[in-house]
């Protein structure tokens, strides 16, 4: 099991590099969509897209696992919306997997009979669920931060001298919407690892959306959204301290 996961662990790196090459693709291919001169660039963008979407797919064999042996961890959380966030998290990540590998075997022969569209979007759904319940532990966790800065004495008096630097703005805006902006932004500004998180969900975000017809973009919006939460991904990668723990 622990060979498993650290070779699912190895493998991270590569997958997010094709995916940001994937979705860089499908951002080009929108953008080149009516230019008639590019037209043989288009077409090997797209079969270069497709062929980064066949190896992540094969990179992401075994990845159920890693899933599953995720969501046994964070069951064990002491903080138990942390440990129902994620463990709900990984255990749809993990159904995702599933879904994922099948129609892998599809693709290649592998298995015959069964509905790739249905197990398409079940794997959407799955990647969905995964998404809004980590985006849940994210608001979780700046609430808490945001909760911190008002009850630490220094930082009311930078946001009271803000107030008092700003008279215009507290004229304008309403005083207490001003006041939970300015400590969200700070929270977020010293907890970078929680600002990326939020942002890389919210950007994964539009693609189950599109995909599973709930908010209707573009290839386009998917396409850049696809692609920068793809470089976030591969920034913590890199930059671990940048990476949300737990």
């Amino acid at each position: 099991m622990d060979a498993v996961v650290k070779f699912t662990n190895q493998s991270q790196g590569r997958d997010r590099i094709f995916r940001a090459t994937q979705y860089a693709c499908a951002l080009s291919i929108y953008l080149l969509r009516n230019n008639s001169e590019r037209k043989d660039l288009v077409a090997k963008l797209i079969s270069l897209e497709a062929t980064m979407s066949a190896g992540r797919k094969l990179f992401r064999l075994g990845n159920t696992i890693n899933s599953i042996e995720a969501a046994k961890r964070t069951m064990r959380l002491s903080d138990r919306v942390l440990g129902l966030c994620l463990t709900a998290a990984n255990i749809n990540r993990a159904l995702y997997f599933i879904c994922d590998n099948a129609l892998w075997a599809r693709s290649v022969g592998l298995i015959r009979d069964i509905d790739k569209e249905r197990w398409s979007l079940n794997a959407s759904r799955c990647y969905f669920l995964s998404l809004v319940m980590h985006l849940t532990r994210d608001v979780y966790v700046v609430l808490q931060l945001m909760a911190q800065k008002v009850r630490d004495k220094h930082f009311r008096q930078k946001m009271d001298q803000h107030v008092s630097e700003n008279p215009e703005v507290v004229d304008v805006v309403v005083p207490q919407l001003d006041a939970f902006l300015f400590v969200l932004l700070e929270s977020l500004k010293s907890h970078p690892a929680v600002a990326l998180d939020t942002l890389k969900n919210i950007c994964d975000l539009f693609i189950p959306l599109d995909r599973l017809g709930i908010y209707q973009s573009n290839a386009g919006v998917v396409g850049f959204c696809g692609l920068m939460s793809s470089l976030i991904g591969i920034l913590t990668l890199t930059h671990p301290e940048l990476r949300i723990k737990p």
